[in-house]
């Protein structure tokens, strides 16, 4: 169980500016009371007509983008995010493939071009960029940020045998500090840092099949829900955590457990 004394060490914070798309590591996150990670799912792909409306945005079940559950080939794609520019550039297999700024129609027809014909077979209609100001494309309609205790991967490789890369997870912080799958022992808790940020946690994650693909190779090579059904009674694995006060977390910062 966690404990007030316990230290929770954030060992990498990642980023992931297209829904579906690839991380980005960062060394340090600005962070907001009440949101998520900054540029975090700003964007997700249409997969066919949606009833996403730009001018009143809900959430939708991840069913109506492209997704790793279901297109296992994005993964074998490597993008760059400069937030600055919003400039996207998508390598695949070591090359630039396509660039395009996503503030612009042309930008974003570029990016869309490539996608229909590398995600044809798995295509509804026409893939179309989605963005809405403030909005994320979360799996989650709360405005959280995703913790992935690496503990608790570790675990998980035990049991099948095999190294589980924890990017499968595409959580936003991984962290040390806890025993394997303590994090759920965080459910209504809060982390505290010295440098002032607070994130309440306030709920497990259960995992979907976008687990079993491999994030370099676009590989189905695992079963991890089953895998996690079988051995633990549970398909979970991280928490979902609320900035409840904001500040500067950087890579290495810990934080106690109240």
């Amino acid at each position: 169980m966690a404990s007030g004394q316990e230290e929770v060490a954030v060992t990498a914070i990642h980023v992931y500016p297209v829904k579906g798309l690839s991380p980005q590591p960062l060394d340090h996150v600005d962070l907001s009371p009440g949101d998520p990670l900054p540029h975090d799912r700003r964007y997700a792909i249409e997969n066919g007509p949606s009833p996403f409306d730009p001018a009143a945005p809900a959430h939708l079940p991840k069913s109506h983008f492209l997704m790793l559950m279901r297109n296992g080939l994005l993964a074998r794609l490597r993008t760059v995010f400069d937030s600055a520019t919003t400039m996207l550039v998508i390598e695949e297999g070591g090359r630039e493939a396509v660039r395009g700024d996503l503030s612009t129609a042309d930008g974003r027809a570029a990016v869309e071009v490539f996608l229909a014909r590398y995600c044809a077979d798995g295509l509804r209609g026409p893939p179309r960029i989605l963005e809405a100001l403030g909005f994320s494309f979360s799996d989650t309609s709360s405005r959280v940020l995703s913790i992935v205790n690496m503990a608790s991967v570790r675990a998980l490789e035990q049991r099948i045998g095999l190294p589980v890369d924890p990017l499968r997870f595409r959580g936003n912080l991984h962290v040390e500090g806890l025993p394997p799958w303590g994090e759920f022992d965080l459910v209504g808790r809060t982390l505290r840092s010295s440098s002032g940020v607070a994130l309440e946690v306030v709920k497990r994650i259960d995992r979907c099949a976008a687990t079993n693909v491999d994030p370099v190779s676009g590989v189905r090579d695992m079963n991890i829900p089953q895998v996690l059904m079988r051995a633990y009674d549970h398909v979970d694995c991280g928490v979902y955590a609320r900035v409840a006060e904001g500040g500067r977390l950087v890579v290495g910062e810990r934080f106690t457990v109240s």
